[in-house]
């Protein structure tokens, strides 16, 4: 099948982009690591000593970066319906998060260690109906903050994915209800014309 006049825009946009080589000469991933990354140098959420899950983690950039801080002791967990090729370090569930049998399997992984961050860097794929894709976005979000929110120790900290629009104020409302501090950031790396940012909350109470 042909490809259309967008899709082979996208794909020249893809591999010009200036992220999409960093990632190979790097041995990422993906290009979303560089999101990630920026967050991090500025705000220091991954730390040494802390157990991580990575909620929608395929192909696996965010954890394959958060493994190499965390030290070998502690355990990051990655969740995804999409396979994951192995990860040195990195424990992984494939399946949906939000169904018991996941939750459970996450539980029994964990055992009695705590969680001190939790990152959500999930999308749905998108349908072109901008506000079915919106409402979409969003429940995923409210999904990740559940799982969050149930799992997190006190003191522990949240990075979502969330796209600006109609439910985005109501969500970041709910989230400061949660934590201490809740800030927005635009990472370089995130396209200009696309309306994700990600929420950052630190401080689970």
């Amino acid at each position: 099948m042909a490809r259309s006049k967008s899709s082979k825009q996208w794909l020249q946009e893809h591999f010009e982009d200036e992220y999409v080589k960093q990632a190979q000469v790097q041995g990422y991933r993906s290009r979303a690591v560089f999101k990630l990354i920026e967050i991090q140098e500025k705000d220091k959420i991954i730390k040494a000593g802390m157990n991580v899950v990575d909620l929608g983690a395929a192909p696996g950039g965010w954890s394959q970066y958060a493994r190499k801080i965390i030290g070998q002791k502690n355990k990051i967990i990655a969740l995804d319906i999409l396979p994951i090729d192995p990860l040195s370090g990195v424990d992984f569930i494939q399946g949906n998060f939000t169904e018991e049998p996941v939750l459970e399997e996450l539980k029994k992984m964990l055992g009695d260690q705590v969680i001190g961050l939790v990152l959500s860097d999930m999308a749905p794929n998108l349908s072109g109906n901008k506000s079915t894709d919106q409402a979409r976005a969003l429940y995923l979000a409210e999904l990740a903050l559940d799982t969050a929110v149930t799992i997190l120790d006190k003191g522990g900290a949240f990075l979502v994915k969330v796209f600006q629009g109609t439910g985005f104020d109501d969500y970041h409302r709910q989230i400061k209800q949660s934590f201490n501090s809740v800030v927005i950031r635009k990472p370089k790396a995130s396209r200009a014309r696309s309306k994700e940012v990600y929420i950052l909350a630190k401080g689970f109470k």
